[in-house]
Formats: C-alpha cells, structure tokens, sequence
C-alpha cells in the first residue's frame, strides 16, 4: 500500500469509500464485494476494484467479499487518518470560524492548534476552546508548534501576503480557501478549495 502510487482522483475517492463502509458497519454488514461498492457509489466496478487493491492487500472471500472492518482500517491508515497533523488557520471570519469550530478533524487527522485574525472584535474572543490571536504573533506561535499546514481563509487581496508568511514560518501545505491563485514555491503543497469551481460544476450537472 503506497499513496505515492495513487493519483489525485484516486485520493478524492478514498474519503467517499470510508464513509459508506462505516454506514454499511453501522447497517450491520460485515463483508463488502468491489461490485455492490461500484453499484451503491455509482463507479465503475473496475475501477473500485484497482482502488481497493491499492489500499488493502486483503483479498477477501470468494462470493463473499473483503471484511469491512479490515477495509475500514486499512482505509485509515492509507489516508493517514490515524496520525495528528496540526495546523494553523489565518482569518476566522465566518468560514474561517465555521472550520475552527468543526468538532470532527480529528477524525481526519488534522488538528488546528492556532487560529489569527487581525480584527480586534475577534481577537481575544474563543472558537471551540482555541483563543484567537493577533497576526502580529503567527510568527511566534509557529516557532512553538512548527504546524506543516496553514489553513487561508482571508481575503484574496490578503492571501499572498499570509501565504508568504507561512511559508517563511515553516508550512509545507497551504489549504487555501481564498479565490486566488497563490504564488509559492514548488516545494510548498497548496490545495485550492474554489466554491465557484464546485458550484460551476453542480449548474453543468443540472443542465445535462
């Protein structure tokens, strides 16, 4: 099992395939075969099949499937949903407070150690037990926990600037909410989260 070895859509599917495998758990299932995954997800069943063996190197039952509790694990552990990566969130505006807010990252891994705003009714104020801090001290703050992710959710006019901060700061990801395009080094992982892309996606969709 080697994430190196999947691609961007493969990743994508990933989080699709362990939800419905924890609802099948929870329906009281115990086995699962590529086809009923591929029919109840409506993917193609070669494809599930090439994704499956990608993740779990258990075989399963003939006619009976592979267990859901060992995809499930097998599942976690490939998506890294069983290590702590801490983060830091730039803008706790209402998406900003809405993701620090967010009681389940650490189901996915993630936990949000610092969040920073710039704006004085905000700052001193708490968001699910975490205390929002000037900007002025990301720098300091980051020197403490050295959090690989910086997660954006200012404005596009001040996202480059906070991009370049965090990566002066030591981030190695950028999870970026701002609709912009950030400059950054190569090295430097960005995720770009576009609502306009995906809601561009879901008009084309209902027009078909």
């Amino acid at each position: 099992m080697s994430k190196e070895n999947a691609s961007k859509n493969q990743l994508l599917r990933m989080p699709t395939y362990l939800y419905h495998l924890k609802m099948l758990k929870e329906s009281g299932v115990e086995y699962v075969t590529a086809p009923k995954l591929a029919r109840e997800l409506d993917l193609n069943v070669e494809l599930v099949k090439k994704d499956l063996a990608l993740v779990s190197l258990d075989q399963g039952k003939p006619r009976v499937g592979r267990s859901i509790d060992v995809l499930i694990t097998d599942m976690i552990a490939f998506l890294e949903y069983d290590q702590i990566t801490e983060a830091v969130l730039i803008g706790c505006g209402s998406l900003g407070s809405a993701l620090a807010d967010y009681q389940g990252w650490s189901n996915f891994g993630l936990k949000i150690v610092a969040i920073f705003d710039n704006d004085m009714k905000l700052i001193g104020t708490k968001i699910n037990n975490l205390t929002v801090l000037p900007l002025e001290r990301l720098e300091e703050i980051q020197a403490i926990y050295h959090a690989p992710i910086g997660i954006i959710t200012v404005s596009k006019q001040a996202a480059q600037i906070i991009a370049e901060r965090l990566v002066k700061a030591g981030c190695r990801a950028l999870w970026n909410f701002a609709p912009v395009h950030l400059r950054v080094p190569k090295r430097i992982i960005v995720q770009d989260e576009s609502m306009a892309s995906s809601l561009a996606i879901l008009n084309h969709r209902l027009r078909q």
